[in-house]
Parts: structure tokens; sequence; C-alpha cells
């Protein structure tokens, strides 16, 4: 019976043990699972897959935040807000990283302010400019669940005739491809999904901004555990100040914050008409590089005019000087195959010139400013960055140190002098844009292959 007696304590004292024994919160059992599940909607400003792997400023940003916490990031991809939202509520993800603004009417907690955009109402070029919600005579289809749908019903109350419909069957970008085919008239897209859709297609327009300055954050479940919000603060504040945060904004959104409209659409024209003219010497020659990239740096030389001249003396598709022509092996500049050959040979010679401590793609950022304004002049700006105590392997601050070279305090000091710094920059910034356009457009099968088309 004592015996009996010392068991039956011994299983009551465990029991009331393990009723005493909290579960772990949000932030331990990320660490006990070493693994951080975080929700985005596919897209290019968010997730994407690339011949380089998974890609998207989100993506990146959530593997800082997953190495910073010392676990693994498993990204969930999504099509639609609404089940990105319901998986969050279930407790299937730990945050939503995709670009969403904080709005009042949302049930979630919201992170620490990252960058901010602005809602625009776009239509097709063609149609009457809409300046106000009174002027839009046909519904707005916009995202189920998305703040563009919680800004029109704002709007309504001002606006009592406005009518819109909403979508879980399209993403951003479809719907503004909808917008492109005509089979819808008005839908709304934030700031930076509209500046990289553009790319491609310039007769997208914009009527109006809906709202001005909204902030991106990430978002979690609103509850009372705070152990993962409470790394979100001194997470966001490391990569603000090591200049991560800058680097990826600059990288994915860098250089789509100009837009012209005439000469996107004029490019967009030319991959129709002119590229395929040349399109199998840009595929010969470029290897191992990109075709498209090597097609990019050409439209920007000469527009793919094979008889392109500068007051300078450069010549043909690919605008080489005698000189580089010559240490390239090309006879005649005006031969379009010669050109694109010697071009795609200097482009590669320059990529070995390149520090080896300099990682993709800042590496190709870093060549095609050394084709435009030399390597010594880039050196010099790599320079300048230093002593400034930025980073001189990174195109992101290296081309905010690149227009001091037309300074003559900065320009004196260096070893190859005065250089158009400024003009290399904006020159990296449209080949970049002009080979975004071209990747999206060859992969959408949007390219001829036949001139004329």
């Amino acid at each position: 019976m004592q015996q009996l007696m010392t068991y039956l304590t011994i299983v009551i004292v465990l029991a009331i043990a393990g009723c005493d024994k909290t579960p772990p919160n949000q932030l331990e059992r990320i660490k006990e699972q070493q693994i951080i599940k975080v929700g985005t909607l596919v897209g290019p400003s968010n997730y994407f897959q690339s011949q380089q792997g998974e890609q998207g400023f989100e993506y990146e940003l959530s593997h800082q935040f997953a190495q910073y916490l010392g676990v693994e990031l498993q990204i969930v991809p999504f099509f639609s807000l609404s089940e990105l939202f319901a998986r969050l509520d279930k407790g299937d993800l730990d945050l939503a990283a995709s670009g969403l603004s904080y709005h009042p009417q949302r049930a979630y907690r919201f992170g620490p302010t990252y960058r901010e955009v602005s809602q625009k109402l776009v239509y097709k070029q063609g149609r009457t400019r809409p300046r106000s919600f009174a002027d839009i005579d046909e519904p707005i289809v916009v995202l189920n669940d998305s703040n563009h749908a919680l800004s029109l019903e704002q709007a309504q109350y001002e606006y009592p005739s406005l009518e819109w419909q909403t979508t879980s069957l399209l993403d951003e970008e479809e719907l503004l491809q909808g917008v492109i085919d005509e089979e819808i008239q008005f839908t709304i897209a934030d700031s930076h999904t509209l500046a990289l859709f553009r790319r491609y297609h310039p007769n997208i327009s914009i009527g109006f901004s809906v709202t001005h300055s909204d902030q991106v954050a990430w978002v979690l479940r609103n509850d009372s555990d705070d152990s993962l919000y409470a790394l979100l603060l001194p997470f966001f504040n490391t990569v603000a100040h090591d200049k991560t945060l800058y680097t990826l904004e600059e990288k994915y959104f860098g250089h789509v914050n100009e837009f012209n409209y005439v000469n996107t659409l004029s490019f967009v024209k030319a991959t129709r008409k002119t590229l395929p003219k040349y399109r199998a010497w840009f595929e010969q020659y470029a290897s191992p590089l990109d075709w498209r990239l090597l097609a990019a740096l050409s439209y920007q030389e000469s527009m793919w005019n094979p008889r392109a001249k500068s007051p300078t003396g450069v010549r043909g598709i690919m605008m080489l000087t005698q000189p580089t022509a010559k240490q390239v092996g090309v006879t005649n500049r005006l031969k379009p195959e010669q050109n694109i050959r010697g071009g795609a040979k200097y482009l590669q010679k320059l990529l070995k010139r390149i520090p080896k401590s300099i990682g993709q793609p800042d590496r190709t950022w870093f060549a095609l400013a050394s084709y435009n304004v030399g390597w010594g002049h880039v050196n010099d700006a790599r320079k300048i960055t230093k002593q400034q105590m930025g980073d001189p392997d990174s195109w992101a601050e290296v081309k905010k140190r690149l227009p001091l070279l037309i300074k003559k305090r900065y320009y004196r000091k260096t070893r190859y002098g005065y250089a158009r710094g400024d003009v290399a920059v904006q020159y990296v910034n449209n080949i970049r844009r002009y080979y975004d356009a071209l990747i999206w457009l060859d992969e959408n099968g949007a390219l001829d292959t036949k001139a004329g088309k």
C-alpha cells in the first residue's frame, strides 16, 4: 500500500508539473524548429524564380531576417492576398512579407516601416485621362482583401456612385495586363509594382494618385505574443544602418524610378522591328554572358543602328572607338556582326578587370559603367567611396559617388580626373531597364525572331 501511495504521489507531481509548463512562444518555437515561415505574394517586387534561383526584394530581406535569427527561411508563395491572410490567421505562417502597407482597418500587427509607396489609378494610354474618381465611368477592378479595395471603400463616401469589383483570380501584374489588353478599363496599382511593369508596357498610364505615402511593413498576427515582433525593430535598424536595405532597394527598384514614355515605347517597338535582324549575332557572341544583356547595352549605345556615329568618333551598333575596335579585332566598325562580336569581347575584357571581391550582379553593373566612362574613372569613384566609409565593392554605394567626378574638389584628387560620372549612372540604369524588359518579353514569348513583325 505504501508503494502504491508513493507511485500515485509521483504521478500527481508529474501531472502538476506538466500543467505548469507553459507552451513555447513564437520565437521559441521558431528556434526549436530552426525554421521561420514567411508568406509572400509571387511577383517581380516580392518573390520569383529566375535562372539564378529564388529572387525578389521581400525574399532577400526575409532571408536576411532568418540569418539574423540564426534559422532557415521557408518562403511560402501565394497567388492571392485572401489565401495569404487566411494562412496567417491560422498560424501556419510566422509573418507576411509582401510589400503590404499599413491601414487602420487591418486587424493585424504591423512591424516597422521600411519603405513608402503610393497607390495609382491606372488606365490604358489613348482614352481621356481621369483626374479624380468623379471621372471614372466604369468599375475599377482591384485585388480582393487589398488596401486598394479599402481605399475605394473610403472614396465612396465622397463619390457615392463609385463602382468597383474585386478578384482573387488575378494578381496585380495580371490586372495591369488586363488594362493593356482592354479587358479591364481601370485598376489601382502600388507605385513600385507599376514602375516595374512600365519597363515593357509604356502604354499603361497614371490617372491620379489615390494615396501618396503608404507605409510598407511586415505583418504578424495581432495577439499577445510579442516574442518575434520585439525583434523586428532591432533587425530593421541593423539593415538600415549597414546599408543592406539601401542595397536591396537599389538592386530591385533603383533603376526604374524614372520613366520616359516616348523612350520606352520606342524600345518596345524596336524589339519587334529591329532586334530580330541582329538577335542571332547577339546570341552567338554574348557567351558566357546573357545575350539579352548584350542587346540591352547595344540599344543604349546605338538604338540598334549599325551606322550610328557620335561626334567623338565612336561608330557602329556597339559604338566602338577606333582603338577599342583594333584591340578586339574589328576591322570595319560599320559591319554589325563584327561590331557586335567586338563589343561582346570588350565587355568581357572589362568584366575580367573587375576585382574578384565584387560579386554579381554588381560586377556586371561596374563593367557596364566602365564601358561608358572607363574603368579608371569607375575605380576613382570606388576610392572616393572607401574614403567616405562606404563599400567600394557595392554598386549601390559607388553609384552615389560617380557623379562626384564632375566636381573639381573631388576629381582633382583622383588619378584619372574629371568624368561625367552622372551620365555613367544613368547609362547603367537605362541598360538595366532594357535588360529587364528583354527578359520579360523573351520569357513571355513576346520577342519575334523575324524582323518587321
